[in-house]
């Protein structure tokens, strides 16, 4: 199917990064969120992003101004009723996804995609709150959505042919690396990352090695652009201590199971960048 209007349910950090790569592909994008606060800080976002682009010379003044035109900004879900794809990109919790794709199936129509960022929960389940679980599908973007080329695709067993042709399609037009998993608990990608990380946390939590022994040894040995425990204060030690107890609970692999010391910090409020502080401390101030 040709499209020209996406989507974006939650404009948190995934949310408005995908928002920013559609409308900078040329789609009309529409950004909904629960409150004014919440778009106010995706705006901003998207707004620095462009604006970094501009400074460095791959944007021209002409190609922002067009790029924020094509950027719509709601708190009313019914405005996403003509999209052609809707992508949700709230918080990793089922219910909330599930009683969302039962409103996105109300109000979009019939041959719309709807497409979940989740990185670990079971496509199906979110599917079974449509009317349609041949039209929904998982696209699991990475963190920063306008820097990072991959687009995991994840199909359940209801998905559709044309609903994989057409996400494809979709993430090649956004510029994304495809890769295709199956409806399985951490897909491709999560699957092999988190034994990676939860290992490290249980090196430098036996006192076996410091953080940036750790850390050093990841990236220079082995030449990865940040080490384990970094990566953790990046992706947030919230959502990885829910990655964590999701592929705990599917695969009873004690290679899934939350160190202690992950479970203790997300209880302090060490969530790493955002809150401040994590493995290692970003001041007084969250460091996005």
């Amino acid at each position: 199917m040709a499209m020209s209007t996406v989507g974006i349910v939650g404009a948190g950090l995934m949310g408005s990064g995908i928002a920013e790569i559609a409308a900078r592909s040329g789609l009309a994008t529409v950004v909904c969120e629960v409150d004014e606060r919440g778009l106010d800080a995706a705006r901003q976002r998207i707004r620095r992003s462009l604006d970094r682009g501009h400074t460095t010379g791959k944007l021209t003044d002409e190609q922002v101004e067009d790029i924020l035109g094509r950027l719509e900004f709601t708190t009313a879900v019914d405005d996403l009723g003509g999209a052609d794809i809707v992508v949700e990109a709230i918080a990793e919790r089922l219910p909330d996804k599930m009683s969302l794709f039962a409103r996105l199936d109300q109000i979009t129509r019939d041959d719309a995609i709807l497409a979940t960022n989740t990185s670990s929960l079971p496509i199906i389940e979110i599917a079974r709150a449509t009317r349609r679980p041949e039209n929904v599908v998982g696209t699991h973007f990475f963190n920063p959505p306008p820097v990072m080329k991959l687009l995991e695709l994840v199909r359940s067993i209801a998905t559709s042919e044309g609903t994989m042709e057409a996400a494809r399609g979709f993430g090649e037009r956004l510029g994304k690396r495809i890769i295709v998993a199956q409806d399985r608990g951490g897909f491709i990608v999560n699957l092999l990352l988190i034994p990676f990380l939860t290992h490290a946390v249980r090196l430098y939590e036996s006192g076996f090695a410091t953080r940036e022994d750790i850390d050093e040894g990841m990236r220079l040995g082995c030449g990865h652009p940040m080490g384990p425990l970094q990566l953790l204060d990046y992706i947030g030690l919230d959502t990885a201590l829910f990655v964590c107890e999701a592929l705990y609970e599917e695969y009873a692999n004690a290679d899934y199971a939350p160190p202690p010391l992950l479970r203790r910090m997300v209880a302090a409020g060490w969530l790493g960048q955002k809150s401040g502080k994590g493995f290692y401390d970003y001041g007084d101030r969250p460091a996005r």
